[in-house]
């Protein structure tokens, strides 16, 4: 039997050597680290004394992809989140705290009721977002949309956190398609969902277990060094733990990182600029009554997160705090947890920063019009990752969407 060689145990590798193994296909994964999950994943850390996730993730209903691969590793109850779509504020410039409450229906009559959307808006304000459906690849999100308090208080946070890209720099085209897949769906497609436990609690252990039951094989530390090729086809694998021919038939789903693939394959043309993410954890259990999450307005932090044992933090697009000292980072954004959830600003209690300066693709046009298409040059190689043409930013869901698509790339050469 031919075998498909997925190269990379994130989730856009995972969801490829699924759907490839449930429809039959011989599978080996391989990883270069020692784990599956990449950036998706939880683990002990020995500072604070407790499993954290290495960063912050929300899903929300309407995340069609991510919802059937939940669904396939058996982990959709792994996920919590409130029966309604139900979104907590806080505008630290003001101290005025709200929920956004879509309606669950597609009409979004809740744009009519002051209640439910944002303070000091009015309906005709969310109608300007219906210019980001008309935006050309060129334009950013800051020359579309208006500064007015609409978009300070819901579609920048919105716009960074997606794109993990400032909104000035933003592709708006990019975030038009995330407000279509939400808000777009109706409210019973925005509600949002965390894992109860943990990132690998829900996505990744469920994986490696329902991939066993199905005969794949998993090579951790099994680094890919180079690619040989003749002609239009790849012809091995050249690992650090050894050499992999191909046979006939044998095909190969490259789901490593832009960088990687750019070094493994010369030719291909993938983003080279990218945006850093921030992530602070602090030891400290918040009551049970408090809200899963709450996004901030006017703070350093985007959004902050109530796990089983920490408050973790979220900053996206935060180049300009990679350089400063972790203390001086863990005491400024305390400054903005303790107010999220309402609890004392001293002692700061145990915590640890996370700094990933490469963590995703920058979402301004230039960038995404190098997103190369799911298929390459090479009949028996294709290509999954968030960073590939998805039509989505470098999100959870695009990663699966881009596995899911390399299988089908695959599977539909045998048809």
């Amino acid at each position: 039997m031919s075998t498909v060689h997925i190269v990379g145990a994130g989730l856009a590798g995972l969801a490829a050597t699924l759907c490839l193994a449930e429809a039959g296909r011989s599978v080996v994964l391989h990883e270069a680290s020692g784990h599956a999950g990449g950036r998706c994943r939880s683990y002990l850390d020995a500072t604070l004394g407790c499993r954290i996730d290495n960063g912050n993730h929300l899903l929300i209903a309407g995340n069609t992809a991510a919802m059937s691969y939940l669904g396939a590793i058996g982990a959709r109850e792994t996920l919590v989140g409130p029966a309604e779509p139900a979104y907590p504020f806080l505008d630290l410039a003001t101290g005025e705290r709200w929920t956004l409450r879509p309606n669950s229906g597609r009409i979004p009559w809740w744009i009519v009721n002051a209640s439910r959307r944002v303070p000091g808006t009015v309906t005709r304000d969310y109608l300007t977002a219906l210019r980001l459906r008309r935006a050309r690849a060129s334009a950013t999100v800051t020359a579309v949309l208006p500064g007015d308090t609409l978009f300070r208080r819901l579609w920048q946070p919105l716009a960074v956190a997606a794109l993990n890209t400032e909104a000035e720099a933003g592709q708006a085209q990019l975030l038009s398609r995330v407000i279509g897949e939400s808000f777009g769906r109706g409210g019973a497609a925005c509600r949002p969902l965390v894992p109860r436990e943990g990132l690998s609690e829900s996505l990744i252990d469920p994986a490696l277990v329902c991939l066993a039951r199905l005969g794949g094989a998993v090579r951790l530390s099994s680094r890919l060094r180079a690619i040989e090729q003749a002609g239009s086809s790849v012809t091995a694998l050249d690992f650090d733990n050894g050499r992999v021919e191909l046979g006939q038939g044998d095909a190969v789903v490259l789901a490593v990182t832009a960088p990687v693939a750019a070094r493994l394959l010369p030719e291909l043309t993938v983003p080279d600029e990218f945006r850093a993410i921030l992530n602070a954890h602090y030891r400290i259990a918040a009551p049970a009554e408090a809200p899963l999450f709450v996004g901030l307005v006017g703070g350093t932090a985007e959004w902050v997160f109530r796990k089983r044992e920490v408050l973790s933090v979220t900053v996206s697009a935060a180049d300009r705090l990679m350089d400063m000292a972790a203390e001086e980072l863990a005491r400024m954004l305390w400054r903005d947890v303790a107010r999220a959830y309402d609890v004392a600003l001293n002692p700061l209690p145990a915590w640890q920063i996370v700094k990933e300066r490469r963590a995703t693709f920058a979402a301004t046009p230039a960038q995404v019009a190098r997103r190369p298409k799911t298929h390459t040059a090479h009949r028996n190689l294709v290509l999954a990752g968030d960073w590939t043409d998805t039509g989505l930013p470098a999100t959870i869901e695009g990663a699966i969407r881009s596995g899911f698509a390399a299988a089908a790339a695959l599977l539909s050469q045998n048809t």
